[in-house]
């Protein structure tokens, strides 16, 4: 308990979130070319980096923080692939808590406009970093509007430049890694039957739910007499992202800081997607480690990636209809007064205040429909499943078991953002995740549902475009 105590005060309070669909559905056309075989690929890389500043909330914690200075960039990354017959195609990773869809729909506009990529074939993603200035209204942050229309132009910018420097006669690669160590499932039932939330001494404790250890690298190349064959990098992991090198400063965390990390050594933009990872963290371990793990297993992955054809590339964005849940509000308050009275009492008042203004705010919304969208990219038979919600490590795990693709990896936090995503086991053992608030308001089932969704979607593409026998596309994926 003193060492839970402890830990929010030193944080001040700044306890860690474990933490609009526009167009008609779209298919791309997908000219086939024989058997086995690639149509050629275009591929550009750029990064453009956020103006922000220290008069900028942080997103991230459950009190408004200010910090001073920042290490790293914090940008948007921007990988822009055509392919005759499928048209182009852009994903873009954001250094922020959150995008919402307002932000996406805006950008989006744009960049059909200037660049001739279609809203269902763009995909933005929050890497969910803790350390970058608020984008919305979340506990006891409010959104930046200046750093909310800075990241909106950036989004832009980057799919430009990307775009305006195509490069000939490239190959898809990829390889699946592993690594195991970066993180772990944080959701701890703990002796006295709740759920941890950041810390706990209980040696009891035990997690609650999956770890997801998979990292899968995306490489796209050129030929070698060209110069630098490297044209831009992608990769994909499981953990909550939160951790800087130095305290109190606006970071990209640790990933943001490994990818940035290659690209002095490779020379090329690197991407980091955040996967699925609400119900998992980094444990604590020190954030130059992480940074390390990271740096190699990204590189094993690009030495290993092995080319796999892309007879097509094909995008599905479609509308996703939820309700905000129901709550009674003692019932709720009861929840946050105990946990807190049980393992953080000096932090009570103030988590039951932010809390109680948060149900406040949520109260008319009650049982409202709200839209958001589910997308999948298709690059060959590698799919990637982009999911609008801090989503259950377990929900992304079930997409991945279901989808007909053997290659199938989720980006969480993709073109919008509407809270946690827990499944309904984890709404039964309750805890912080869970509780009714700002960034938890969906109602119970809807990551079941999303997961429905996003698996009759690649049914779809299966029926049309077949996957890769599962052995060969294993062994293609691991690079053996």
């Amino acid at each position: 308990m003193h060492r839970i105590l402890a830990f929010i005060v030193a944080a001040a309070l700044s306890m860690t979130l474990l933490c609009g669909w526009s167009g008609l559905p779209h298919w791309a056309s997908a000219a086939e070319p024989a058997a086995g075989l690639s149509a050629p690929l275009r591929v550009g890389a750029a990064k453009v980096n956020f103006a922000c500043d220290d008069k900028m909330q942080v997103g991230g914690h459950i009190v408004a923080q200010y910090v001073q200075g920042q290490e790293g960039e914090l940008r948007a990354v921007a990988t822009v692939i055509e392919q005759p017959g499928s048209g182009k195609f852009a994903i873009v990773a954001c250094d922020v808590l959150f995008v919402t869809a307002e932000m996406v729909d805006r950008a989006a506009v744009q960049i059909e406009k200037s660049c001739g990529i279609p809203s269902a074939h763009l995909l933005v993603n929050a890497t969910h970093t803790h350390g970058a200035p608020s984008t919305v209204r979340i506990h006891d942050s409010r959104a930046e509007p200046e750093f909310v229309e800075n990241v909106v132009t950036s989004i832009v910018r980057a799919a430009e430049e990307a775009n305006a420097h195509l490069a000939d006669d490239c190959r898809f690669l990829f390889h699946l890694g592993q690594e195991p160590n970066v993180g772990s499932n944080s959701r701890l039932l703990m002796s006295d039957g709740m759920i941890s939330w950041g810390n706990t001494n209980d040696p009891t404790a035990r997690p609650t739910g999956p770890f997801d250890p998979e990292l899968p690298v995306w490489v796209f190349r050129r030929p070698a007499d060209r110069g630098n064959p490297l044209v831009s990098v992608i990769y994909n992991h499981s953990t909550h992202t939160v951790g800087s090198l130095r305290p109190n400063v606006r970071s990209p965390s640790f990933y943001g800081l490994a990818a940035q990390a290659l690209e002095e050594k490779w020379g090329v933009p690197v991407c980091f997607l955040e996967g699925a990872s609400g119900s998992s963290h980094n444990g604590g371990r020190p954030v130059a480690d992480l940074i390390a793990d990271l740096e190699r297993d990204v590189t094993a992955g690009v030495d290993q990636a092995v080319e796999r054809p892309v007879p097509r590339i094909v995008a599905i964005k479609r509308p996703f209809r939820f309700r905000v849940r129901t709550f009674d509000e003692a019932t709720e308050d009861r929840k946050v007064l105990d946990y807190m009275q049980a393992h953080a009492p000096g932090a009570l008042d103030v988590v039951a205040r932010v809390f109680r203004e948060a149900r406040q705010f949520l109260k008319p919304e009650q049982g409202k429909e709200r839209e958001t969208t589910n997308q999948v990219i298709l690059i060959g038979d590698v799919a990637l499943v982009g999911v609008s919600a801090e989503f259950f490590t377990s929900l992304g795990m079930e997409i991945k078991r279901r989808s007909p693709y053997p290659h199938t990896y989720v980006a969480e936090l993709a073109n919008d953002w509407i809270g946690y995503l827990p499944d309904r086991e984890a709404h039964r053992l309750g805890g912080y995740q869970t509780w009714m608030g700002t960034h938890s308001f969906a109602e119970i089932g809807t990551g079941e549902r999303v997961v429905d969704q996003v698996v009759g979607m690649l049914e779809e593409l299966a029926a049309q475009y077949p996957p890769s026998k599962p052995a060969e596309a294993k062994a293609a994926g691991k690079g053996q």
